[in-house]
């Protein structure tokens, strides 16, 4: 018999949080354990964008230190997430941007070495492969190890002289596959090159500390784990690349653009901190306060709870779904994400499209059938996963 809640409707509770689901807008009926593909947002999240455009209709309500103090307000709120300073902390579209500017600063030999990882987001590969190209380097890919051990120990055997970049996720965005970032960060440093992470499936939902893992650059969208909105991103970058070349020159990336009247005295000197790689017109009206009160949100639940609450969730999903032969990857697996490998010859396009039409909404990535619950989701939706799983595997 498959995991049934309490009651009907009755918020799953492990002993930590019980679910949120009413502060979200996810219609009746519908369960929705797809965050690793886009969060719904949070309803003061959606109030923030709205009451934004309201006032960007009345331009006149604008002044200039609403340029700044929202995006101020964003990147402190990061940086207490991950630890770190916010000085460090630039504002970004999406994680290729912060990556290319990671890129552009990287001055790595002819013959070095760019770790990264089998499967890994393409977003965190072409811009590798582009300056491996332009440096004459090449990209050394670590295979997912086939007999359930540890990913990590791959990774640092990979990590030798001649490797100038470790660019990698802390968590696999297809199943959930977690690495011991610490130990990673030892290696590079051990050989100089530089770790560069991209935390989007990770940093939100998972604890993160940049001042334990000691990273040279972390990148992370807000439209997933953050539970803001999309076309936004955050890069904190380590001493490394802080006083690098950004990949445009803004008007607000200059020394003294506060004062607006003296923005006809041009000037070459850069912001002093990491907001020099700010990508132009970071001050969105819209999105900036949206950020903002997701950032706040997630504080408020605590990235503790949220993990150990969809830990919760994946366990008795992976507990169940392996008395149907899908499997959950072997070695160690982050708690808010599992990818369920299906029996043998069994269709995972037509699973997918099972669960759908019950109205179970994840995704197919690679060939794992990913699942991602978040603190709105509760056994009901469990229940209704698992119900469907069971039936499209009998069909």
């Amino acid at each position: 018999m498959g995991y049934v809640p309490a009651s009907p409707r009755e918020p799953y509770d492990h002993g930590r949080m019980r679910a949120r689901s009413h502060d979200f807008s996810i219609p009746e009926g519908v369960s929705y354990l797809n965050c690793a593909y886009m969060a719904p947002l949070p309803r003061r999240v959606e109030e923030a964008g709205i009451a934004g455009v309201r006032r960007k209709r009345d331009p006149g309500r604008i002044e200039a230190r609403h340029f700044f103090e929202e995006s101020d307000r964003a990147r402190a709120l990061f940086a207490a997430l991950i630890g770190g300073d916010a000085a460090g902390v630039a504002i970004v579209p999406g994680v290729s941007y912060g990556l290319e500017v990671v890129a552009r600063n990287v001055r790595p030999s002819a013959g070095a070495a760019f770790v990264v990882l089998q499967d890994q987001f393409p977003a965190n590969v072409y811009p590798w492969r582009a300056l491996a190209a332009r440096a004459g380097a090449f990209i050394e890919t670590v295979a997912r190890p086939r007999d359930g051990a540890d990913w990590t120990d791959a990774v640092c055997a990979a990590i030798g002289p001649g490797v100038a970049l470790v660019a990698l996720p802390e968590v696999h965005w297809t199943d959930g596959s977690l690495l011991d970032l610490e130990r990673v960060a030892e290696r590079a440093r051990e050989v100089g090159a530089a770790l560069v992470v991209d935390g989007t499936q990770s940093i939100g939902a998972h604890p993160f500390d940049v001042g334990r893992i000691r990273p040279d650059a972390v990148v992370c969208a807000a439209y997933k784990w953050l539970l803001g909105p999309y076309s936004l991103g955050f890069l904190w970058l380590g001493e490394r690349f802080r006083d690098g070349e950004p990949i445009e020159h803004t008007w607000i990336g200059r020394g003294g653009s506060e004062d607006f009247r003296a923005l006809v005295d041009y000037r070459d000197d850069l912001r002093e901190d990491a907001s020099r790689f700010d990508v132009a017109e970071r001050s969105n009206f819209a999105l900036m306060p949206m950020a903002v009160a997701a950032l706040e949100y997630l504080g408020e639940l605590s990235v503790g709870a949220v993990r150990a609450h969809c830990s919760g969730l994946t366990r008795a999903i992976e507990a169940e779904a392996s008395t149907l032969g899908a499997a959950a990857p072997a070695g160690p697996r982050a708690g808010h994400i599992v990818g369920l490998r299906l029996p043998e010859g069994v269709d995972g396009a037509r699973v997918h499209e099972a669960l759908r039409a019950r109205r179970v909404h994840v995704s197919r990535r690679g060939d794992a059938l990913r699942i991602s619950p978040h603190v709105y989701n509760d056994g009901e939706d469990v229940a209704a996963l698992l119900e469907g799983l069971r039936e499209a595997l009998r069909a």
